[in-house]
């Protein structure tokens, strides 16, 4: 199952000015049916569907008035063909975040066999959105993000969602070679250098196996968290983007909130957020351990595991589905993958493969953009 980019809801164009498009006439009908139906049950006003987002998948999202109050609020409709896109994982873990308490996409209507969904709205600002590029980080939404992911953890039950396990592990850090080396690159490795990558990729999955599993959402960041447009207060912080749900190591979702796809923060403020959110797990049970030192190095391994998927990843949506735009963030995730390796002797064969094939020949710099600003 390929990892989705964020389903992050951006701003809505100018209203009624960008034409809905379809290029499949076929589903055009199927949604102009399905629409007149759920239009009279929840009040809609079939008029004013526009496109809110869409990802990396086959997904998009689109915005609909309701017609209580004029323009009055707004419902999110799903669009996710089902011969592509399956959206009975987005469903289930809907259900599973709104038992936790955690403010998420509740499903109002499903057309399953044509894959259309309706779903309450959390609003068009994502927590990337809010964020100035000239001032500090915003501590007071990273606090309100470990909020909810503790809250999310806090939550888990073995058996519920899919195992974060050795296969799946190593299924997604082998698209940094298939993909970014191989395929982007022009890559082949030597036997010499398939080795180094060998054993450091076990050593980097057994290292993430040791960790206890809770629930993970595997892009817990903030281009999938929301931001109310009413209520920009404690705990208002929604999540989106959580189809690919699993049950893993707890290390996973803290690593992908403070190590982003999209951005960076200077390792002085990621180091503060992570040692807050991993006191406040401590002290509610969770299982982070009690050597804040061990955490945070398995912490940096799995944000080393995911930046080699995601590389993969981004490389695959540029050359498999023509979506070059991802690509443009390569040189953060070498930096990420430099940085760690760099930290620990066991990668350091890994770096210097890495170096070698990227043509590197300058130190490693930890002053990394701060904010990538959003478009």
């Amino acid at each position: 199952m390929p990892l989705t980019d964020p389903a992050s809801h951006l701003p809505d164009p100018a209203p009624m000015e960008q034409a809905l498009l379809w290029q499949d006439l076929q589903r055009q009908s199927q949604f102009q049916a399905w629409l007149e139906g759920v239009s009279k049950r929840f009040s809609l006003d079939s008029a004013s569907v526009r496109l809110a987002s869409a990802d990396a998948s086959f997904r998009r999202y689109l915005r609909v008035n309701t017609t209580q109050g004029g323009m009055g609020p707004t419902l999110i409709i799903m669009d996710a063909p089902p011969e592509k896109e399956n959206s009975q994982p987005f469903v289930n873990v809907a259900a599973l975040l709104k038992d936790a308490g955690i403010r998420s996409p509740q499903v109002l209507d499903w057309n399953e066999p044509q894959g259309f969904m309706l779903l309450t709205d959390l609003g068009s600002r994502t927590m990337m959105q809010t964020m100035d590029p000239t001032r500090p980080p915003p501590l007071d939404l990273y606090l309100q993000a470990i909020d909810a992911l503790i809250a999310w953890q806090l939550a888990s039950r073995e058996g519920v969602l899919p195992p974060y396990d050795y296969a799946l592990l190593r299924r997604e850090i082998d698209l940094f070679p298939q993909w970014y080396l191989k395929e982007h690159r022009h890559v082949t490795l030597t036997e010499k250098q398939a080795q180094v990558m060998e054993s450091a990729f076990e050593a980097i999955i057994a290292s993430n196996l040791r960790w206890p599993s809770v629930y993970v959402h595997r892009d817990f960041m903030p281009r999938n968290l929301m931001v109310a447009d009413d209520v920009p207060s404690l705990g208002a912080l929604g999540v989106l983007d959580f189809q690919d749900a699993v049950y893993g190591p707890i290390t996973y979702d803290i690593a992908s909130l403070m190590r982003d796809a999209f951005l960076s923060w200077d390792e002085d403020f990621c180091l503060d957020v992570t040692i807050r959110y991993w006191d406040k797990a401590r002290k509610v049970g969770l299982p982070v351990g009690d050597d804040f030192g061990e955490f945070y190095r398995g912490v940096e391994w799995m944000g080393l595991q995911r930046h080699l998927k995601i590389a993969g990843i981004f490389a695959r949506l540029t050359l498999r589905d023509g979506k070059p735009k991802y690509l443009a963030d390569t040189p953060r995730f070498i930096g990420y993958i430099r940085a760690t390796c760099d930290r620990y002797i066991e990668l350091k064969p890994l770096l210097r493969l890495i170096e070698d094939i990227e043509g590197i020949v300058q130190p490693i710099n930890l002053a990394y953009p701060r904010l990538n600003k959003p478009k």
